[in-house]
């Protein structure tokens, strides 16, 4: 009878961690404040912003103008027997280019806040 508790303890906990599941991952490079700072609109060049940022993860060109977009992914997700939650934040930076190849402007995306209360592993 003494070996049976044993037994029954650890297949109950292996039931109970069968549906358990967490998974982390991100996806492009952060981009620097240091690195924003050193743009300056009306002078820098599309060289320059390549050699500080490094090469854009997607290049759009509208009506003559390129567009460098650089995103930075963090996802967290976990299943724990039915509950499940998946948080995905992302950073996208946005530098605008004239025709000539020369800055002309710089949008940076807001992180989302944390919500005040998150559940373990889904805090930072």
């Amino acid at each position: 009878m003494k070996c049976v508790r044993p037994l029954l303890l650890i297949l109950a906990v292996a039931i109970l961690t069968a549906g358990c599941a967490f998974v982390r991952g991100t996806y492009g490079e952060e981009v620097q404040p240091l690195d924003l700072s050193s743009i300056k609109k009306g002078t820098t060049t599309r060289a320059e912003v390549a050699s500080l940022l490094g090469a854009p993860d997607r290049i759009v060109e509208v009506n003559g103008h390129e567009i460098f977009h650089y995103y930075h992914f963090d996802m967290k997700s976990g299943l724990i027997i039915i509950f499940s939650r998946t948080n995905i934040m992302s950073e996208d930076v946005f530098v605008f280019l004239d025709g000539k190849g020369i800055v002309e402007d710089i949008v940076v995306g807001k992180k989302k806040p944390s919500p005040d209360m998150q559940f373990w592993p889904f805090g930072d």
